[in-house]
């Protein structure tokens, strides 16, 4: 239809039909509660009142299930939405599904809108042209002079950064930067840089024209570069000589290198590799300096030596007096740990294996082991009290019964026994000498450990009672080392490759350790009884937590040579190594209660005094139990004291 006004079509709209279109509260609404929010009936088994007042009630609704079979079985269902006032779906009318289609595919809501419908020109077009301005009045004064008002807001700013209280170029940080942006809008202009071409290779003294007599071939090595295919020379000419600089010739082989060098750098591809700038000193653990961990033994004392052969094993007292050192001449020396003066000496007919000192405080004594047997052996200088508890604890004046025929408890015939051993074990034949030699924490029972293939030749010996026994009657891998625990009743045995951990009451095996080493030498365990080190042939000497695991903690490579022995210090926070390298090294060793804290571990001291014969060195060492010092024993026939 064509408007009047404007001469142009209009739309033409239906009529309105005041009893249905004007308002739609006019059609039957059944809940009459309003425009609440309907969560107020939740609770409730009704959603709403109608217009008498009557509560109405919720409807059924069906579950999850019952929805699926409905959408399966109502083709029609997808076309109708929940109603919240009366708490049911109602379905919707095409016009309202056409306006869900509409905007969700971004369309206009309004069905008959024309978006390309001809623009109506308005403004524009002939006759509609704005002749005459707005506005006739003249241009007023300020518009070309300076604002008075402009000029005082700029001297304050001037004032403010002569001041300092405004910088006008400010360094950006990190944080003025816009958190995001755009990175696409400008292309990047940084690429990566050419990487530099490498160096060629300086000259050496080979292709100098005058180098060294050395560096001429001579002729078979001339026939023999010749002879070698060109890939597989070390280099690629041969040196040649000149007395003077002005007698060398012209470069043969230069084209030639410039040739391989182009090619080079024009095939073969580069790599640019990044240069770390690290501090060596950060890759080390960061440990105490030693010398706040003193006192640890830094220098010998004195050294006693042995005469004939060498000092194969020594033992220190429990008071830390007197030292009983045995050589492989069959001589026990007993001597002062302070002046070094020998006190007493014995002589027996084959060479000392072991000694171990008793560590019983009612009694003194000390045990000695040689070939199918071992000694008991009395200091001298004791008081009487003493004298006479070692006396009747090693020779009573009843006698227990034998009850094991295999190993032969022995009394001294002899009167003195200062002289003569106040004691013997006679081990089975063919046991050979014991290797080792250890007590108990009490001292009321005795190990020993020999070479013998009978229930892996070792014994624990009870003292009182002169009563041996075998606690194994099989067991694999040959035998090197045993250890009492030292508050529980287990018992350590370390074979070539294994340690097992046994249990003495129960008879079992606890656990069995890997230290890794193929042949172990020596073993101790820390007085807490929650640490063992193991130490080997290889070198190695492995921390085991025994609460961590059944692998070593820490493995420790410090010798150059075989490790012989080392022991923890039974009062303070130190262990020793030695090895056939000469050497003893020190280590602080703190073990703390805390369950979640790791062993501190710090090497201490080098400690070197004895010589190398026959390609062994350091063979025992032990601590002096009340101070920190050391004694060792060398293959070179010397007893040595260290001190802090």
């Amino acid at each position: 239809m064509v408007s009047d006004i404007t001469g142009q079509l209009k739309r033409v709209y239906p009529d309105i039909e005041p009893e249905y279109d004007s308002d739609s509260s006019t059609e039957d609404a059944p809940n009459r509660v309003g425009n609440v929010p309907m969560h107020w009936y939740d609770d409730l088994p009704h959603v709403g009142y109608d217009m008498n007042g009557k509560s109405i009630l919720r409807p059924a609704r069906g579950d999850e299930l019952d929805k699926f079979l409905q959408t399966v079985e109502d083709p029609s269902a997808w076309t109708k939405a929940f109603d919240k006032n009366t708490q049911m779906d109602k379905p919707l009318t095409p016009e309202e599904l056409d306006l869900i289609r509409r905007l969700q595919a971004g369309e206009n809501p309004d069905s008959s809108y024309d978006p390309y419908e001809p623009m109506v020109e308005w403004f524009t077009g002939k006759g509609k042209e704005e002749v005459m301005p707005l506005s006739a009045a003249p241009e007023p004064k300020r518009r070309w002079i300076a604002s008075k008002w402009e000029k005082q807001k700029i001297m304050k700013i001037v004032r403010a950064i002569r001041q300092g209280r405004i910088l006008p170029s400010k360094p950006k940080t990190a944080s003025d930067k816009p958190a995001f942006y755009a990175i696409w809008n400008e292309p990047s202009s940084a690429h990566p840089p050419a990487m530099p071409a490498p160096k060629p290779h300086l000259p050496t003294n080979a292709e100098s024209y005058n180098p060294p007599e050395e560096y001429i071939p001579t002729k078979e090595e001339r026939e023999q570069w010749e002879a070698t295919e060109r890939e597989d020379r070390e280099r690629d000419y041969l040196p040649q000589k000149y007395s003077a600089l002005r007698l060398v010739p012209a470069y043969d082989r230069f084209i030639q290198e410039r040739f391989n060098r182009q090619l080079d750098l024009y095939l073969a591809p580069r790599i640019q590799r990044k240069k770390l700038n690290i501090d060596p000193n950060s890759l080390l653990p960061k440990l105490p300096s030693p010398s706040s961990l003193k006192p640890f033994p830094n220098y010998k004392s004195l050294k006693f030596t042995h005469g004939k052969g060498r000092a194969r094993c020594l033992s220190v007292s429990p008071d830390g007096a007197w030292v009983a050192s045995g050589d492989e001449g069959g001589i026990v020396s007993l001597w002062e740990v302070n002046v070094g003066r020998e006190v007493k000496r014995w002589k027996f007919d084959s060479k000392i294996c072991a000694i171990e000192w008793s560590p019983r405080q009612d009694a003194s004594f000390f045990v000695v082991g040689m070939y199918d047997k071992i000694h008991f052996l009395i200091p001298p200088n004791l008081s009487s009290i003493l004298f006479t508890s070692t006396q009747s604890l090693l020779a009573p004046a009843t006698l227990p019964p034998s009850t094991q025929p295999t190993v032969k408890w022995m009394s001294a015939s002899s009167s003195s026994p200062e002289d003569e051993p106040i004691l013997t074990m006679i081990l089975p034949p063919g046991s050979g000498a014991p290797k080792q030699l250890t007590w108990h924490k009490k001292g009321d029972y005795l190990a020993s450990v020999s070479n013998s293939e009978n229930q892996g030749g070792v014994w624990i010996h009870h003292i009182q009672r002169r009563h041996s026994q075998a606690p194994f009657t099989k067991i694999k891998g040959d035998v090197q080392l045993v250890q009492f625990h030292p508050s529980k009743p287990q018992f350590f045995v370390a074979t070539q490759r294994y340690v097992r951990l046994y249990d003495l009451a129960e008879q079992k095996l606890l656990k069995t350790l890997l230290p890794g080493i193929k042949w172990i030498s020596s073993m101790d365990i820390h007085s807490s009884g929650d640490h063992l080190i193991v130490g080997g042939y290889d070198r190695k000497l492995c921390w085991f937590d025994l609460e961590l695991s059944e692998k070593p903690y820490k493995i420790l490579r410090y010798h150059s040579r075989a490790i012989r022995s080392l022991q923890f210090h039974p009062t303070y926070p130190l262990f020793a190594s030695s090895s056939d390298d000469g050497s003893i090294q020190i280590f602080h060793a703190r073990v703390y209660n805390d369950l979640m804290t790791d062993p501190l571990i710090v090497p201490l001291k080098i400690l070197r005094g004895h010589n190398i014969t026959d390609g062994l060195g350091v063979l025992q060492v032990k601590w002096v139990s009340r101070q920190p010092w050391l004694v060792s024993a060398g293959a070179d026939g010397g007893v040595i004291v260290w001190c802090s």
